[in-house]
C-alpha cells in the first residue's frame, strides 16, 4: 500500500448532496469494500427504512456508534486507484460539520465538491467552496451528482457546471484550482469507475480517473521542522512521549528541539510511528517521540516542537483574512471567540478591523469598518489572551489557518497574513 503515493482527500458540499453516497460507492467500485459489507448496509438500511441509503450507510457506520453513545469527528477511511492510495476525511453531520470540515480541510491534499444536478447550487455549496478556497486547498474536483435524477440530461449538465464555474470564478478560484466537472450518479455509479453509456455526450474524464489526476503535493522537506502536539502520554521505561503530526521539515533521534510556547528546550530519543522506531520522521507522518528530561507538565496539547536553531513564532498579535460564515448578530472590535489553530484552541479578541473586501473580487469594499456580519470577508487584527504558536499561511500552511468557534457553532474561519512576534 505505502508503495504509492498517498493523497488525503476530503468530500464537500452540500448536506443532501450525496457526500456520503459517492464515498460509500467509490469504496465498493475500488474494492475497499466488500460485496457482504453490501448486504449488511442494504439490510441495515432496511431497518432504519431508508432504502436506498446502503452507501451512505458505509461513511455513517458512524449511526450505530452514535446510538451507542460514542462521538466521534471525522471518519477516516482508504482505498486505492492504480495511481495513489487515498485516504478520505469525511466529516459527518450537519451542524458541526464545518468544524470538522476545517479540521479535515487542513489536512487535506485536494478535495471533491459535491453539487447535485437535480437540487442545483445551495447555500452551503457555496460555503463549504469558500471555505476550501480559504483554507488553501489547491486542487478541487467539481462531481455533479444525481445525474440519474434529470434522466443523464447534458443541459441540466451544462447548467450545473456553468452555475459552479460562476461561483468559482466570483470566488477567486484559480483555473488550475478546478480538476473538471464530472457527470454521475453515486447511487447506479455511472460514471464513477466505468464511463456510462446513458452520457454518451460527456467525453471527460470518470471520477476515478480525476482522482488519477490530481497531483502528489511536494512534501515540505526542506523547510524548519514544526510539529504540533495532539497528545502527551508517559510510558514506563521511555517516560514523556509526545504524539503529533510532522507538518513540515524533518526530525532525527539526537535533535535538539525546543518546545513553544514554553521555551522548554529537549532533545529527541526516538521516534516512533505504528510501533516502529523510525531513523527519521518527514511531513504528514503521526508519530510519538521520546524526549529528555521533559515531564508530562512541561508539553501539552496545542504546543509546536521546532528545532533549537529556529523556534516556532509565538504570536503577540496577527494580521488575518477572516470569512464570517455565520453569526446571529453583527460582530464588533472587542469580540473574544475560540480560535481552532493546528491542534491549540485559544480565545482571541478582534482589535481592529482594517478592511473590507468583496468575495466576488477580491477588492476592497470598505476601509476600517466598525463591524463585521455574516458573509463578510475582512482583514483584522487578532490578539491572543494567551501564547500561542501561529505562522504566516505563505510559510508554514498548516499552522496559519484556522476556524473560529462561538455558542458551539463555526462561525468563520481564516488565514494568517501577518505574525507579530511576543518578545520574551
Amino acid at each position: 500500500m505505502a508503495d504509492k503515493p498517498h493523497m488525503n482527500l476530503i468530500f464537500i458540499g452540500h448536506v443532501d448532496h450525496g457526500k456520503s453516497t459517492t464515498v460509500g460507492r467509490l469504496l465498493f467500485e475500488t474494492g475497499a469494500i466488500t460485496d457482504r459489507d453490501m448486504t449488511r448496509m442494504k439490510e441495515l438500511t432496511q431497518t432504519y427504512n431508508k432504502p436506498t441509503f446502503e452507501f451512505a450507510f458505509v461513511m455513517d457506520s458512524l449511526k450505530e456508534e452514535r446510538e451507542r453513545g460514542i462521538t466521534i469527528d471525522i471518519a477516516h477511511r482508504e482505498f486505492q486507484t492504480p495511481k495513489y492510495y487515498f485516504t478520505i476525511i469525511d466529516a459527518p453531520g450537519h451542524r458541526d460539520f464545518v468544524k470538522n470540515m476545517i479540521t479535515g480541510a487542513s489536512q487535506s491534499d485536494a478535495a471533491v465538491l459535491i453539487c447535485s444536478a437535480y437540487e442545483g447550487l445551495q447555500a452551503q455549496t457555496r460555503e463549504h467552496a469558500i471555505l476550501a478556497n480559504v483554507l488553501g486547498i489547491r486542487q478541487v474536483i467539481i462531481g455533479i451528482n444525481k445525474m440519474d435524477k434529470v434522466e443523464y440530461s447534458q443541459a441540466k449538465y451544462e447548467e450545473t457546471k456553468k452555475t459552479m464555474g460562476d461561483l468559482l470564478k466570483t470566488l477567486g478560484y484559480r483555473p488550475e484550482t478546478v480538476i473538471g466537472y464530472i457527470p454521475y450518479s453515486a447511487q447506479l455509479g455511472d460514471n464513477v469507475k466505468a464511463k456510462s453509456p446513458k452520457m454518451a455526450w460527456y467525453n471527460g474524464p470518470t471520477l476515478l480517473e480525476a482522482l488519477d489526476s490530481l497531483k502528489v503535493p511536494e512534501k515540505p522537506v526542506t523547510k524548519p521542522l514544526r510539529l504540533p502536539i495532539q497528545d502527551v502520554h508517559t510510558v514506563q521505561g521511555f517516560g514523556t512521549i509526545p504524539v503529533g503530526r510532522v507538518e513540515t521539515g524533518v526530525m532525527k533521534p539526537g535533535d535538539l528541539v525546543v518546545v513553544m510556547p514554553s521555551g522548554a528546550k529537549t532533545e529527541v530519543k526516538s521516534i516512533e510511528m505504528h510501533h516502529q522506531q523510525l531513523q527519521k520522521a518527514e511531513p504528514g507522518d503521526n508519530i510519538g517521540f521520546a524526549v529528555k528530561g521533559l515531564e508530562k507538565k512541561d508539553i501539552r496539547r496545542g504546543d509546536v516542537i521546532g528545532p533549537s536553531s529556529n523556534p516556532p513564532v509565538v504570536a503577540a498579535e496577527f494580521k488575518a483574512q477572516v470569512v464570517i460564515l455565520h453569526h446571529q448578530n453583527v460582530i464588533a472590535k472587542g469580540y473574544t471567540p475560540v480560535f481552532h489553530i493546528h491542534t491549540a484552541q485559544v480565545a482571541c479578541t478582534f482589535t481592529e478591523f482594517l478592511e473590507k473586501k468583496d468575495p466576488k473580487t477580491g477588492q476592497t469594499l470598505e476601509q476600517n469598518p466598525t463591524t463585521l456580519k455574516t458573509g463578510d470577508i475582512a482583514i483584522v487584527k487578532i490578539k491572543p489572551t494567551k501564547p500561542v504558536c501561529i505562522e504566516k499561511f505563505t510559510e508554514f500552511p498548516p499552522l496559519g489557518r484556522f476556524a473560529i468557534r462561538d455558542m458551539g457553532e463555526t462561525i468563520g474561519a481564516g488565514v494568517v497574513l501577518e505574525v507579530t512576534p511576543r518578545t520574551q
